[in-house]
């Protein structure tokens, strides 16, 4: 059972009530946001909320029991807090959010009705739709280690122990061309072999998609040029520009002999190797 603020209580006991809706989005990278439903802005617990600025929420689904509630909002990409390339980023992705029921008139007056992260993102040619899962959709996401022959880690993270800070590991570079399917051309990562990064990521350092992350597809080394050209999975929202920089992270497939044999880490290795896999459950007698 909620317990309302006693003000909150008796101004909605009142008959006559100046009460909307606030929505407080805490992205991937930490950075809140706040929008309401009023048409002035509104400010409490350190966050501006933004007025007028067609952030509307559809009905909102409670259940009894374990399965997930949900909510859809709506907005424009009127904002200017809310830009086409951070959603195709991903600083949106399972971000936080907490709706609140507002006294206008006294924005001190205000309870949180729901919170949750987003979901599933739709996004067209002016406004976007994302979705609102409630705290149940964490019961649903798979909790501890799986038994499998490929690692289970995070290329640096604690249990993989890389220091990806290590200049073997990582290298920094510019745009120097751009093709068409943004795959970009560099001359500064001649010293790295081959498919050194492919299974890694760029981090974008200058130009405008500052912050944004893009997983490499491929790439290829033309010694004699000392050219480096880079294929990511997923085209940006910005395509790059030439003297755009950018941080490229070594890739892992998660195999064993890639730990063993590029990383030099298979102590640190968390998969089972040697796992029977289908292979084995099908195979007769010779």
């Amino acid at each position: 059972m909620r317990t309302l603020p006693s003000e909150l209580e008796d101004h909605l006991l009142s008959g006559t009530t100046t009460v909307c809706n606030c929505w407080k989005i805490t992205r991937r990278d930490g950075t809140s946001q706040g929008f309401t439903d009023h048409d002035e802005a509104l400010s409490f617990g350190g966050v501006s909320y933004e007025a007028e600025t067609g952030f509307v929420g559809s009905e909102s689904l409670s259940r009894i029991g374990l399965s997930v509630d949900n909510m859809e909002v709506h907005s424009a990409l009127s904002s200017g807090r809310l830009e086409e390339k951070d959603l195709s980023n991903g600083l949106y992705d399972n971000a936080r959010v907490e709706l609140y029921l507002v006294n206008w008139q006294s924005p001190e007056q205000h309870i949180i009705i729901r919170s949750g992260n987003i979901g599933q993102v739709k996004r067209g040619a002016l406004s976007f739709m994302a979705e609102v899962r409630g705290l149940a959709h964490h019961l649903q996401q798979p909790q501890g280690r799986l038994f499998q022959s490929t690692c289970d880690a995070q290329l640096g993270d604690e249990r993989c122990t890389i220091n990806l800070d290590n200049a073997s590991f990582h290298g920094t570079a510019s745009v120097t061309s751009v093709d068409e399917d943004q795959s970009i051309e560099t001359d500064g990562l001649g010293a790295f072999e081959s498919n050194w990064f492919v299974g890694g990521h760029v981090e974008w350092l200058t130009g405008g998609n500052v912050g944004a992350v893009s997983e490499v597809k491929s790439q290829l080394n033309i010694v004699n040029a000392d050219i480096t050209t880079i294929a990511l999975w997923q085209q940006l929202s910005i395509a790059p520009a030439i003297g755009d920089g950018f941080k490229i992270i070594a890739g892992c497939d998660k195999r064993f002999s890639t730990c063993r044999s590029k990383f030099n880490n298979q102590k640190n290795f968390r998969g089972f190797p040697h796992i029977p896999g289908n292979d084995f459950v099908i195979s007769t007698p010779k």
